[in-house]
């Protein structure tokens, strides 16, 4: 894979293509449609009882998320076929200890948005720029294409969240919608999630290099001490949150009472820059094996 480029849904549906046909065992589907009706794919690797489900790009100026998530496929793939170590584990042990579920792109409308910007073609063009403050920049963008941001759609304390916001308007962060789940993206991921019925969660995002392992105190007692050794393998922090609702996560945790984690990725502002992509990846490969390690 290469990493001197931009990544958007084009580049990921070409690799998740190439990925399938190599390893035919990296099992590949959709878990719904974006607003734009734009696939949003997931990946299926292991055949382990336990169900592990790592998402990126739920913000879209965060889509670096998605390239690091496919690069760990790819290199988990490779050390299962060639029985290598994979980050200190055994891959065959953890292919046969988990089953991962992968949405690598959860919100490929907002990605493109920020990757290529937009035209008079496009069905939202007058609003987008109004939203934008007229501006043809896109590089803070972190919500949809609606202007509605998907980690502020799920529900566990939506009312809460939006208040606390004060964003009662599409933009382009920080809106959390007229309702929960109103965006499809959001309720794909929710549906899928309940469908296949997964023991944790992460969902990548950028940027700050911490790890939050706790809702309302609904997380189970094992949280912290996953948090604190994904934390140690890739010299993150593992933090404890509060003031902070409607996130994927903290829906998991409410409605499930289950390992999830949100884990921001990387140093910098977004969207992080492609030359800190082999640091990045590194912290976070490691991270993501410890996590799979976790296993119960």
């Amino acid at each position: 894979m290469s990493t001197n480029m931009v990544y958007g849904p084009e580049q990921l549906s070409k690799q998740l293509r190439n990925l399938s046909k190599k390893y035919p065992f990296v099992l590949t589907g959709s878990i719904g449609s974006s607003v734009m009706g734009k696939s949003i794919p997931y990946l299926k690797v292991g055949t382990g009882p336990f169900h592990w489900h790592f998402n990126g790009s739920c913000h879209a100026n965060e889509w670096i998320t998605s390239l690091l998530l496919m690069r760990f496929v790819e290199d988990y793939a490779c050390s299962y076929t060639r029985k290598l170590p994979f980050w200190g584990k055994s891959a065959e042990d953890l292919f046969a200890r988990c089953t991962l579920w992968i949405v690598p792109m959860v919100n490929p409308d907002g990605v493109e948005l920020v990757q290529c910007g937009v035209t008079a073609k496009h069905p939202f063009y007058r609003e987008i720029l109004q939203w934008n403050r007229g501006s043809n920049r896109f590089h803070r963008w972190k919500a949809n294409v609606r202007g509605v941001d998907l980690n502020d759609q799920f529900p566990a304390h939506w009312e809460e969240e939006r208040v606390r916001r004060g964003i009662l308007t599409p933009s382009p962060r920080d809106y959390s919608g007229e309702q929960p789940l109103s965006e499809p993206e959001a309720a794909a991921l929710v549906a899928f999630t309940e469908q296949n019925d997964f023991h944790a969660v992460i969902a990548l995002h950028t940027q700050g290099e911490e790890i939050y392992w706790n809702y309302r105190k609904d997380e189970p007692p094992e949280s912290q001490a996953w948090a604190n050794r994904m934390a140690v393998s890739a010299g993150y922090r593992a933090v404890y949150l509060e003031g902070s609702d409607a996130g994927f996560k903290d829906w998991f945790i409410s409605r499930f009472r289950r390992p999830g984690f949100t884990v921001e990725a990387g140093w910098g502002h977004n969207p992080l820059p492609m030359d800190g992509f082999e640091e990045m990846y590194d912290d976070i490969a490691r991270l993501l094996a410890e996590a799979l390690d976790c296993a119960l």
